[in-house]
C-alpha cells in the first residue's frame, strides 16, 4: 500500500481517528529505512531482525502477557511518495499470532529506494493510526534507520505535533553511515512518554537491538544500563541499554 506526505493539518485528525470497540494495549508502527544508503544486504538483515523479533520467546511471552495483545504495521520510508505499508494492521496476542506475523513480514518485499525523508516517515506513520481496525492505549512509532533526514519535512515539526497528540517515538539508530546519528534521533525524533533511542553499531546488531527495543516498548520494562555484547557502551543520554527478560544478567 503506497502512501504519501500527509500534511500536517490532517495529522491530529487521522492520530485521533475513531475505532470500534474492543481495545489492544498496544498499536506500534515498525517505521523502517529502505533509502538509498540501505544495500539490499543492510535490508534483508533488517527486514529479517524483524520477523524474527516476533518469533522470539521474549517478545511472544511480553505480548501474551499485554491485556488485549498488540496491533502493528509495518511501513517502509525513503522519499515522500515512496512511503508504503508492507504489512498492515494485524492483532498479535499470541505465539500463533505472532508467527503469523512474522510470515507476513518475511513475504513482503523492499518498497523503493530514495532519499532519508525522515520527517515525511513521521507523517505516514500517524497517519497509520486513523485506520487502526480498534482502539488502543498507547500508540507507538518504532522508526529505524541510518541516516540524517535530507529531504521533507523537519522531523523534529513532526515529531513535536505526534507527542501532541499522545504518540510516543522511539528509535533505533544503526551507525553504519553517521556515528552521531544517535544524538540526532535524541534531538530530533525521540518523543513522548518514556520514548527511548537503541544503538545498533552496525546490521550485523539490529536484530538484538530490535528485539530489545521490541520487548522494552510492549512490556513498559524501566531503563536500566547494562552491558550489551553487540552494542557499545556509550556516555551521557545518547544510547540507553536495558535490562529485562533475564538479558545481560
Amino acid at each position: 500500500m503506497r502512501i504519501g506526505c500527509v500534511p500536517a493539518v490532517l495529522l491530529a485528525a487521522l492520530v485521533a481517528g475513531a475505532a470500534p470497540v474492543s481495545a489492544a494495549s498496544l498499536a506500534l508502527v515498525l517505521a523502517v529505512d529502505v533509502s538509498e544508503s540501505v544495500s539490499t544486504e543492510r535490508y534483508v538483515l533488517q527486514h529479517d531482525g524483524i520477523a524474527n523479533a516476533f518469533e522470539t520467546p521474549q517478545l511472544i511471552n511480553a505480548i501474551a502477557r499485554t491485556p488485549g495483545g498488540i496491533e502493528a504495521l509495518v511501513l517502509e520510508w525513503s522519499d515522500p511518495d515512496k512511503i508504503a505499508v508492507t504489512v498492515d494492521w494485524t492483532k498479535i496476542g499470541d505465539a500463533a499470532t505472532a508467527r503469523a506475523f512474522a510470515t507476513s513480514v518475511r513475504k513482503s518485499e523492499r518498497s523503493s529506494h530514495g532519499l532519508t525523508a525522515l520527517g515525511a516517515a513521521l507523517q505516514a506513520a500517524g497517519a497509520a493510526f486513523g485506520r487502526l481496525p480498534e482502539p488502543a492505549a498507547h500508540k507507538v512509532v518504532d522508526v529505524s534507520g541510518d541516516g540524517i533526514a535530507n529531504f521533507g519535512p523537519a522531523p523534529s515539526g513532526v515529531r513535536d505535533e505526534l507527542v501532541a497528540h499522545g504518540v510516543t517515538i522511539n528509535g533505533l539508530a544503526i551507525l553504519t553511515e553517521e556515528p552521531w546519528l544517535a544524538e540526532y534521533y535524541r534531538q530530533n525524533v525521540i518523543g513522548g512518554t518514556a520514548g527511548f533511542c537503541l544503538v545498533a553499531e552496525n546490521m550485523d546488531s539490529f536484530a538484538e537491538a530490535m528485539l530489545r527495543k521490541l520487548v522494552q516498548e510492549v512490556s513498559g520494562l524501566q531503563p536500566q544500563t547494562t552491558p550489551l555484547a553487540r552494542l557499545r557502551e556509550r556516555e551521557g543520554p545518547i544510547a540507553q541499554r536495558w535490562e529485562g527478560e533475564g538479558w545481560g544478567r
